[in-house]
Parts: C-alpha cells; structure tokens; sequence
C-alpha cells in the first residue's frame, strides 16, 4: 500500500546532505567539541534570524525553559502561569525550579493561551507568565505583554514550535522577556539530536543564561553559582547552521500544504485550524479537530495515512501532576480538544505525488 509519512526526517537529511555532511566534518577536524566558535558562530546567526540582541545554545528545549526560569529568579514558592493546553515540559520546567504551574484555559479558536482569561490567575506569588505559540501559530502576545507590565511580572515564551513565525509582522524571537526554543529533530528547525536555545534582548538574562548552562561558572574551576551541565553541541550548532538558511523556504512549503488542506477539507466533517489576522504561523503541526476522533485516526491508518495525537492527555490529568489536584473537568476546554485533536501529515518534504495521494484518500475518507 502507499503510504503518507506524518514527517521525512530522512529526506531533509538527504536535501542538504552535502553541506550537512561538510559541516560535521568541520566540527570534527576542529579538534573543539564543547561550545566553542561552533557555537557562537549559531547563536549570532540565530539571534539576528528571530531580530533579538542574544541568543545562548543549550541542551534542548526543556533545559532552555528551565534555565530561563531560573535566570528570572523563579523558585520554590512562586507560581507561573501556563497554559493548560501543551505539551507536558513547559509544566516541567516550572516545576524543575521548585515553582508551581497555574494552568488557564486556551481560546477555543486558537488553542493557544486566552489572554482574558489569564488575569484571573494572577497572585501575590505570580512571578512569571509563559505563553506557548502552539503548532507553530504565535500566541495573542500584546495583551500578555500589557498583563506582565500591569503586575510587574515577567513574560518567557515557549517557542518551541514556532520558528520563524510572526506576530502582527515581526519575528518571534523577542516580545518578551527571554524566548525558549527547541530543535528536536523533528521540529522546524531541527537538529540530529537535541538541542535548543534561549534568546532575548536583555544582556542580564543572557549572561545568567550562559553561567547557569556551564556549571555556574565562567572561568574554569570558578563556580559563581549552582549551576547546571545544559551546553549545546558544536555538531549540532553546525547541522543547525546550515539548516537555518532553508528554514524560511522549508516553512514555505509547510505553508503550501497548509493551504491544500483548507482547500481539501473546507466544509467537510472536521474543524479546520483558525488563524488571526494578526499570526503568520509557521504550521509545525497541521492540527484538525474531528468529533469521533479515534475511529477517525483508524480510518486514515486503514489508507496508509500516519498521523499523531497532540496531546491524548493533558497535563493537569497526567500521573506526574496529581498531586495538583485537578480532577476531570478541571479544564474542560483542554479536555475536550485532548479527545478531538488529530495531527495531519505535513513536513517540508511531503511532495507533489504524496499530495495527490492524500487528496484522494481523504476524498474517500471524508463525506463532501
């Protein structure tokens, strides 16, 4: 049977073989394998991509929200608001500081963060809004900007799934306070293993950022601080290096598909994604909402089609945050979207032929 991919690790590898290959090379003729020029030469390059002053490569995406959270001084006592519909680390990373996640309900249009929602949460012991541009679509920021202003709070973004997308015509990269990115393999820009970085346009952030990733210390044996192993590999800064000059042209692709499937699906049986007009998403995920989901998901890999679910179970219902509190029905929003959200195929490399694939399986799937 032919089959569509959800996502083809493999072919952008093979795309960009001969300048990944080159690069890695580099890196190990260099002789340097932690930090170093390697590096430093994709931190400039990142920060000027996403228009921010700093960016500092750390282990991956986790450990960027976790020492970006420690750097704004959050610890144990405070509370950070998140939403209560994403994936589990943006919980983790609060809570690897010792500090408690509030969760508050997403827009049911954007499933992203609702901003009238947020000032609800806000107490004595709020230290810390964290936004996520979830699926690669920017989350409503200004009113989340106004909020922090308001209360004295700071704002950490969660971007792991939004590079190079835009709010209201400018880069992700540096409306708030500090930028948390992830380059798993399988995100837009996505190294061969993990990594991931912190960007931002305040040099104190930066520099606590730097010390915190390298044991607390800056020069050898000098330990300022308690800090943590959490530096990014030259290998992978590299590969990254040499991706970063596709991601727009990637993202581009990612856009296209996008498009075909508002074309495909309009007015069918699913609820097709909503994009403000102030977002230009980037389409990490092409996520649809289907009332019978699971029956939905085995129909689809009855055809060949593979595809995911972002996310089964949310994390106020997870094991790891019981002690929490929140029985179902906490977060009925977030619960009703954990049953009904299915995650299309939709890469960079899903071409032309696997395109018309899909039209004609889902025009036989899905009634007109």
């Amino acid at each position: 049977m032919n089959t569509v991919p959800f996502l083809d690790l493999h072919a952008a590898y093979l795309e960009l073989k001969e300048e990944i290959d080159a690069a890695v090379t580099r890196v190990l003729a260099s002789g340097w394998y932690v930090l170093g020029e390697e590096v430093e030469a994709f931190e400039a390059e990142y920060a000027a991509y996403c228009d921010a002053k700093y960016a500092v490569g750390v282990g991956n995406g986790l450990d960027a929200l976790r020492l970006a959270l420690l750097a704004m001084d959050v610890g144990p006592g405070d509370e950070v608001i998140v939403p209560s519909n994403t994936y589990i680390a943006t919980w983790l990373a609060v809570s690897q500081c010792g500090a408690t996640p509030v969760p508050v309900e997403p827009d049911p249009a954007t499933y992203n963060i609702d901003p009238k929602r947020i000032e609800a949460a806000i107490t004595p012991r709020t230290k810390v809004i964290l936004p996520v541009h979830l699926y690669g679509q920017p989350a409503d920021l200004d009113p989340i900007l106004a909020l922090a202003r308001r209360y004295g709070l700071r704002v950490l973004e969660d971007a792991a799934q939004a590079h190079g997308a835009r709010y209201k015509g400018k880069r992700i990269g540096a409306h708030g306070d500090a930028v948390a990115w992830s380059f798993y393999p399988g995100k837009n820009l996505g190294a061969m293993g993990d990594a991931g970085a912190v960007t931002t346009n305040n040099p104190e952030l930066a520099d606590r950022i730097r010390l915190l990733r390298n044991y607390g210390s800056q020069v050898k044996y000098v330990n300022e601080v308690r800090g943590w192993n959490s530096r990014m590999d030259p290998i992978q800064a590299a590969i990254l290096r040499v991706k970063l000059k596709y991601l727009d042209e990637w993202n581009k692709r990612r856009a296209a598909i996008a498009d075909f499937y508002h074309r495909l699906l309009y007015n069918k049986e699913i609820i097709l994604p909503h994009t403000p007009q102030w977002a230009q998403p980037v389409w990490h995920l092409f996520v649809v909402r289907h009332a019978c989901r699971d029956d939905f998901q085995k129909r689809l890999a009855k055809e060949g089609i593979q595809t995911l679910i972002h996310y089964p179970i949310p994390p106020h219902l997870q094991q790891a945050y019981e002690n929490l509190g929140f029985p179902p029905g906490s977060f009925p929003i977030s619960e009703r979207l954990a049953h009904e959200v299915i995650s299309l195929p939709i890469g960079p490399h899903l071409d032309q032929l696997k395109l018309e694939l899909l039209s004609r399986k889902l025009s036989s799937i899905i009634p007109g």
